[in-house]
């Protein structure tokens, strides 16, 4: 690989891990300013004007009264304060700015690469979808506000929280596997079992599937009932009638905080236990040894995120231990999305064309 080439890869590289730093940030400031209550501190959508905050007393009382006119002040904050409102506006805004510089740092990143001829046409196309796929993201985000400014409503639906989330997990996948096929992660030394490599695309499908019950968790508030392990309401799960008390029925499995909460519970033991069954498949099959070497660190991983979710419900989802959480699934799922490309992608280059990237040292 020439000189030129290597620098125009290095560059890739940067822009998309600085990128990647982004997402993951912006997927904790948006736990925070769920779990501040700030999410619909901002009642209007304006992509350019809005980047400027209020200025001035005159600025502030006029963005105040119009979240005064808002559903979710008369029904849940009335009387409160010009400054307890900026503290929730601020959360709100900084979450927006930086969606803006995500936006602004993948789209320039991407027309400078394009024009300087650092990416192939495939890899152009590529990158443009993820583009659009992050604009996608962004519209989701209006959307899922605007479900909570309509009347009655004091919080935005569950549903689309959790759209929002899993369209931002989405971009922050297709990030790490760019990387991966960069070869920013190393190599394995040989292709996995087909059995082995199936269970690893299962295990980063529900490990996804699995916080998508936590965006539902959020949305609902449902870490804030039923705050004692492993039992819920003095038993494995609560009856029935209690699972089922919304109708319809399918109601249930989004509003209802006890069947929300249960089934992330059922699903991180499942998890659990799925993760732990591909370890020890691994182990047993002879697999390469950076492969069964990032099995373990998930499994470890898995366990740490279990654990400090039955901290973070026992504790009554204090702001510190709720974003940790949200971090920890973060990192959970970048470690899966990363284990599953390299798995692909090593196979991919063993059993089909010949992989130059598969040619360099091992890092």
């Amino acid at each position: 690989m020439s000189v030129a080439s290597t620098d125009r890869r290095r560059y890739l590289r940067v822009w998309l891990i600085v990128t990647l730093a982004l997402v993951a940030l912006m997927v904790v400031i948006g736990g925070a300013t769920r779990l501040t209550g700030s999410g619909l501190s901002i009642t209007e959508w304006k992509p350019v004007a809005g980047a400027l905050p209020p200025i001035g007393e005159a600025a502030w009382g006029e963005e105040f009264a119009k979240y005064r006119a808002s559903p979710q002040y008369k029904l849940l904050n009335e009387g409160m304060s010009l400054g307890e409102f900026q503290f929730i506006y601020w959360w709100e805004w900084g979450h927006r700015q930086l969606g803006r510089l995500i936006g602004f740092v993948f789209a320039g990143g991407l027309l400078f690469a394009a024009v300087t001829r650092r990416v192939s046409l495939r890899e152009g196309l590529t990158l443009f979808v993820m583009g659009l796929l992050l604009g996608t993201q962004g519209a989701i985000g209006w959307i899922m506000v605007a479900s909570g400014l309509q009347p009655g409503m004091t919080a935005v639906a569950p549903v689309k929280l959790t759209l929002h989330l899993g369209f931002a997990l989405l971009f922050f996948a297709t990030l790490v596997a760019f990387l991966t096929y960069l070869g920013q992660f190393g190599r394995d030394e040989r292709p996995l079992r087909p059995g082995l490599r199936a269970g690893s695309y299962g295990l980063l499908g529900l490990t996804f599937f699995q916080i998508l019950l936590g965006g539902l968790v959020a949305g609902s508030k449902a870490g804030f009932t039923f705050n004692t392990w492993p039992l819920m309401d003095g038993g494995f799960a609560p009856p029935a009638s209690t699972l089922f008390a919304v109708t319809p029925w399918w109601e249930n499995f989004v509003d209802n905080v006890a069947l929300v909460q249960l089934n992330h519970r059922l699903v991180a033991y499942a998890l659990l236990a799925a993760t732990v069954a591909y370890v020890w498949a691994m182990a047993r099959s002879g697999a390469p040894r950076r492969a069964i070497r990032r099995s373990m660190w998930l499994a470890t991983l898995m366990v740490a995120q279990a654990l400090l979710g039955i901290v973070t419900l026992v504790m009554v989802v204090p702001l510190h231990l709720g974003l940790a959480h949200q971090f920890g699934a973060v990192v959970v799922f970048a470690f899966g999305v990363a284990h599953a490309a390299l798995v692909w992608r090593t196979s991919e280059a063993k059993e089909g064309a010949p992989d130059p990237r598969l040619a360099q040292p091992a890092r």
